[in-house]
């Protein structure tokens, strides 16, 4: 993304999970927080998805993970447009399926397959493909790489764990011990989470 990043103060922390603000699964109040800054057409991301999903299943409700975009546009033209339909369909009330199904076909994020998406969830996809093209929900988009960038995000996946930058591989054995070393209870917010 370019020319996004200002110099605009969270009042949070940008590194923990938010309630009311971020997409989550699992319980905000979840003793081990991951967060995650992702591109959906970022191969890596691509490699990393299937990691968090086996994550998640092995720590059930002891994981509070959450989901930010961070599309890296100059290296990959749909990354942007596939973000904001994420932020569409959640407006629809079904992000977590959009998320899933873009990283299951990172390949295919054409403005048309987007739409299709939309169709295979069930969304209006006509909605969805106009908020999209006219960048109703970039300023969600813009806010989520802005608190990366922040917290020293420069590439996709970036996972912080607990708040705290976790550089190893993300590998699910090195995710998982990274994840079993944090301090407990890092989520902020105790509140309803977003699924």
């Amino acid at each position: 993304m370019k020319n996004y990043l200002t110099n605009t103060a969270s009042k949070s922390k940008p590194l923990l999970p938010r309630a009311r603000h971020d997409h989550i699964q699992g319980s905000i109040d979840a003793p081990i927080a991951l967060v995650e800054y992702g591109d959906y057409e970022c191969p890596f991301c691509g490699q990393a998805y299937p990691i968090v999903k086996a994550i998640q299943e092995r720590l059930g409700d002891r994981l509070c993970f959450a989901f930010r975009n961070f599309p890296l546009a100059n290296s990959h033209p749909h990354a942007e447009h596939a973000a904001e339909a994420a932020e569409a369909a959640d407006a629809q009330g079904k992000f977590w399926e959009m998320h899933d199904l873009l990283y299951e076909n990172q390949e295919a994020l054409d403005d048309e397959n987007l739409a299709q998406y939309a169709e295979a969830l069930g969304l209006d996809a006509r909605r969805l493909l106009a908020e999209v093209l006219s960048g109703a929900h970039m300023s969600r988009v813009r806010e989520d790489f802005q608190s990366g960038a922040r917290g020293g995000v420069n590439g996709t996946p970036s996972f912080f764990i607990n708040g705290v930058r976790h550089d190893g591989a993300p590998s699910f054995e090195a995710l998982l011990a990274a994840l079993g070393r944090g301090p407990n209870s890092q989520c902020e917010e105790p509140s309803r989470s977003r699924i």
